[in-house]
């Protein structure tokens, strides 16, 4: 039985991304790999996402234009999450809306340019 999945993603930069990842959108790093660094998770209320150094991948022209969404986020309150990183800073590319799939969603631009889609289903 799958219990959770963690998505792997790629970064050039990671002590810029674990930055980001800790002081706007509030996950802590559990753990780096190597001096200086190669590898890392990050968590956030038991969830995590793992990070890798390599070269970016080829860009994908119409990722922002057709929301080409690299994870999606099931939370418990979207408005919440969404007052909390709007007062980070963070960068959204959707403000948080109740969508025609009964979906209460925002989606986030990070650091390394990708989108990360945070949804709550309204009771």
């Amino acid at each position: 039985m799958i219990r959770q999945i963690a998505p792997q993603f790629f970064t050039t930069d990671l002590p810029a991304t674990l930055t980001y990842y800790k002081d706007k959108l509030g996950f802590n790093c559990i753990g780096t790999w190597q001096d200086p660094p190669v590898y890392a998770i990050v968590a956030r209320d038991q969830h995590r996402i793992h990070f890798r150094c390599a070269d970016s991948p080829a860009p994908t022209p119409d990722k922002y234009d057709d929301e080409l969404l690299d994870a999606y986020l099931f939370i418990d309150d979207a408005d919440a999450l969404y007052a909390e990183y709007a007062s980070r800073g963070v960068e959204f590319t959707r403000a948080l809306a109740n969508t025609s799939w009964r979906s209460r969603e925002f989606v986030v631009k990070d650091c390394d340019g990708r989108l990360l889609a945070f949804g709550a289903n309204p009771e």
